[in-house]
């Protein structure tokens, strides 16, 4: 059976204890982990041994692997240069992208949008980070704003 491996932020929420107070009992020594990177991680039978109860399965399904290890993520970043942009359409595009960023459902991926006009120049750039069908979803809306 794979070894089963806990976050010090699961630890923590697991014991309804301070993540700062899980990182101090590792690096006292008072609880067995694993650094991987600048991470901890502690495998569930010395979860166990230090609570001296069974310790919960890691979240994720019966084969042991996470949610975030089944599900592949892409991600976009995009730097949008528009040239020849009014003030007031760089106004209008602007307030609709910061809508469309932060009024979102539940459950969706991140989605960071920036914004920069430059007056002299009549230049806007725009930077989007965020998933494919969004990133593609936010330059359908654009081009929409900049058609009219």
């Amino acid at each position: 059976m794979p070894d089963r491996f806990y976050s010090v932020e699961q630890v923590a929420e697991h014991l309804g204890l301070h993540v700062r107070t899980i990182r101090n009992y590792v690096r006292d020594g008072r609880l067995h982990a694993v650094r991987i990177g600048k991470q901890y991680r502690i495998a569930h039978e010395d979860l166990e041994a230090f609570t001296g109860r069974p310790a919960p399965a890691p979240p994720g399904d019966a084969d042991g692997r996470r949610p975030q290890e089944q599900r592949q993520h892409t991600e976009v970043s995009s730097i949008v240069e528009i040239d020849a942009i009014t003030p007031d359409t760089a106004d209008r595009l602007t307030a609709l992208l910061m809508s469309l960023a932060t009024h979102r459902g539940p459950g969706h991926a991140p989605l960071r949008i920036e914004t920069a006009y430059d007056k002299g120049r009549a230049r806007m750039k725009v930077i989007v980070l965020g998933g494919l069908a969004d990133t593609a979803r936010i330059f359908d809306y654009m081009e929409g704003v900049l058609a009219t």
